[in-house]
């Protein structure tokens, strides 16, 4: 496996369609129970009392409670911390979001876990192309992981929206590269890969931009259920 490349890309061979789910017409799913709802109020009771000093306030500490709940690791607000870009990176977001944007996950997994009353009642797709044939063959052709050549699939759909990398290092310095191009132009990345092979280095890489809003953090963690989690903040939000 190439540095870098995807663990669990997704369902699916390289014979398997594009996962595009939400857009507008989809079905908002329905909420949380009245038990759920309990449970997720009493785990953010513990992550107020739990927390401790931490530098975020407002809308920033609602993304990274929100991180910290779906991965139950304060590291997020300590040695790893979260990192927001200084132009308003939340209200990127936000406007991107409730604009109907479309949203590019690297991996089925991040986009799983997307929540799907947000993007059904905004009209935005959660599109991700790991899985489609062309990537694939893209990938073979070109000599990059399936990773980098999903990204240049979806390039379309980046303008004005939400890319959100959870896995693969490759997938978020391949979406640096295209912005440096002029390929695509994302009003917000959200990129908080994990592992051992570039992941810190590829978050460096976008924490150092000042020209693309984003959400980061520093290290080695993240993984498709922070990532996936920013996301639902946002949504939150509107």
């Amino acid at each position: 496996m190439p540095d870098g490349d995807v663990v669990g890309e997704g369902r699916g061979g390289a014979g398997a369609a594009a996962s595009v789910q939400g857009g507008a017409g989809a079905k908002a799913a329905p909420g949380p129970s009245r038990r759920g709802m309990s449970i997720e109020e009493a785990s953010m009771a513990v992550i107020e009392r739990e927390i401790g000093e931490h530098p975020y306030a407002g809308a920033e500490w609602l993304v990274v409670r929100r991180i910290i709940h779906s991965t139950a690791d304060f590291d997020f607000a300590g040695a790893n911390a979260v990192r927001f870009s200084g132009g308003g990176a939340v209200e990127a977001g936000l406007r991107a979001l409730r604009g109907g944007r479309s949203i590019v996950a690297d991996v089925n997994g991040v986009a799983g876990l997307i929540g799907r009353q947000g993007p059904a009642r905004h009209g935005n797709a959660v599109v991700c192309r790991i899985s489609d044939r062309a990537v694939a063959e893209r990938a073979e052709k070109e000599g990059t992981t399936r990773a980098q050549a999903s990204m240049r699939e979806s390039a379309g759909d980046m303008d004005g929206g939400v890319v959100v990398v959870g896995n693969a290092p490759t997938a978020l310095l391949e979406v640096l590269a295209m912005a440096d191009e002029g390929a695509a132009a994302p009003a917000l990345v959200v990129g908080l890969p994990v592992g051992f092979i570039s992941a810190a280095e590829s978050k460096e890489a976008l924490a150092a931009r000042t020209d693309i809003a984003h959400i980061t953090n520093a290290g080695r963690k993240g993984g498709s259920a922070a990532a996936a989690a920013a996301v639902n903040a946002l949504f939150r939000m509107l």
